[in-house]
């Protein structure tokens, strides 16, 4: 099935599972959801379990901070990553650090999901890819799937979660197909990445739309470089000794996130590695990603500015 649909029934077997659960968001109802996830889910569970909200993320964000806190579990739509400022106060002050300020006798069950990246030509305020922001900061927890598989799994763990969780779904891999377990109880432990395609020549880390990216461009190397492609799946928590392992048998990383790459997850993972596997390295570490700039509204530029798998080759190539 398609990374949309693997959602979609991950929403539909947790609102099934548990009436504690329940979906908000702009559009999510009637309308489907802006990229149709939710499509079909209010006609099965009715409008009140599928609220559609004012366009006030702040409103209905801090509404999902006061209904976990009472003993439900809400599932947030936030249209793009983009608006996640418009409700910081909610996430940061409220969210993030309610368990942590009532010594823990409170738990803060939100499942937050928001789409991520460019592609679409929508603009700098409709593609910013924002996940570390909140993979850094304490009390929440972030997932980035790169696969259908990683979407549902994820998900389920994410809404089955009594602390917050972040699921940043990267709009330009709704369409990409592979397999999904159908059990209802499938689920992928939050913190654990997962090495997609086994290599010795060089380790790519890579996240959402990178890892389909990095696998075809492992597929075409083959027989010249042998690339171990790992699909982070969580950012935080990070799966350091799936990253330290490879990195142990390849000697080379290259990090392949959508995001700027000043002071965010390319750079975490390194140090990661860097702590764990320093003498295992046999070449310098490269990041592929966004350089530190917003993302043009020209099809063009927007090209120029987004990583794509000829620049992981690029980088294999340095260090290879």
């Amino acid at each position: 099935m398609t990374v949309r649909e693997a959602i979609r029934l991950a929403l539909r077997e947790e609102l099934e599972r548990d009436e504690d659960v329940f979906v908000m968001g702009e559009d999510v109802g009637e309308f489907g959801g802006v990229f149709e996830v939710t499509g079909g889910l209010v006609e099965e569970f009715g409008e009140k379990r599928i609220r559609d909200t004012p366009i006030s993320e702040a409103g209905f964000t801090g509404a999902a901070v006061g209904a976990a806190a009472t003993g439900t579990r809400p599932v947030v739509e936030i249209m793009f990553s983009d608006f996640m400022g418009v409700c910081s106060e909610q996430i940061i002050n409220q969210m993030a650090k309610n368990r942590y300020m009532f010594g823990g006798k409170t738990e803060m069950p939100v499942t937050v999901r928001t789409t991520e990246g460019g592609g679409m030509g929508a603009a700098s305020q409709h593609s910013g890819t924002l996940h570390t922001w909140f993979a850094h900061f304490p009390g929440v927890m972030a997932v980035a799937p790169g696969t259908p598989r990683a979407a549902k799994g994820l998900l389920k763990s994410a809404i089955r979660s009594n602390d917050p969780v972040f699921v940043f779904e990267n709009k330009m891999i709704y369409e990409q197909t592979g397999e999904v377990p159908l059990d209802e109880d499938y689920t992928i432990p939050l913190g654990q990445a997962k090495v997609e395609r086994e290599g010795s020549d060089v380790t790519v880390v890579a996240t959402q739309r990178m890892v389909g990216e990095s696998l075809e461009l492992a597929e075409d190397l083959e027989g010249d470089v042998s690339a171990e492609v790992i699909d982070l799946r969580s950012l935080y928590p990070l799966d350091t000794d799936t990253l330290v392992e490879s990195v142990k048998k390849t000697g080379r990383l290259v990090i392949a996130d959508e995001s700027p790459l000043s002071y965010g997850t390319h750079a975490e993972v390194a140090t990661r590695v860097m702590e764990n596997a320093f003498f295992s390295l046999d070449a310098p570490i490269q990041r592929v990603g966004v350089a530190d700039v917003h993302i043009p509204f020209s099809p063009e530029l927007e090209n120029e500015v987004l990583p794509h798998g000829s620049d992981v080759e690029a980088a294999i190539r340095r260090i290879v």
